[in-house]
């Protein structure tokens, strides 16, 4: 299949799961446990890709500025300091620990 043909089919299976969240019946997302699994699948995705992102490297692990931030980042939400708080908090991690040379 082409470049385009994908493109194409991915459109057609976003365009479907958007439909199909419209046709749930509201009586099913205004139960307690349908709440309970959304808010979980959002936690889990999100920290999944947090994963994803601070520790991969293509194929491998690695263990760079990168886990350093969100480490510095975690501290700070442990902290409870605001966001834009813990955002400064794991940029100036980064940034300190890739000029002293960690990659």
């Amino acid at each position: 299949m082409s470049l385009w043909g994908w493109i194409l089919l991915a459109s057609a299976a976003a365009f479907a799961t958007k439909l199909a969240g419209y046709l749930v019946p509201a009586a099913w997302l205004e139960r307690p446990r349908a709440a309970r699994i959304a808010a979980t699948l959002t936690i889990g995705l999100l920290a999944s890709l947090t994963a994803v992102n601070a520790f991969a490297s293509g194929n491998a692990l690695a263990l760079d500025a990168r886990a350093g931030a969100l480490a510095a980042a975690a501290c700070a939400l442990a902290l409870r300091v605001p966001f834009l708080g813990v955002v400064v908090a794991g940029a100036a991690a980064a940034a300190l620990l890739r000029a002293a040379g960690v990659p």
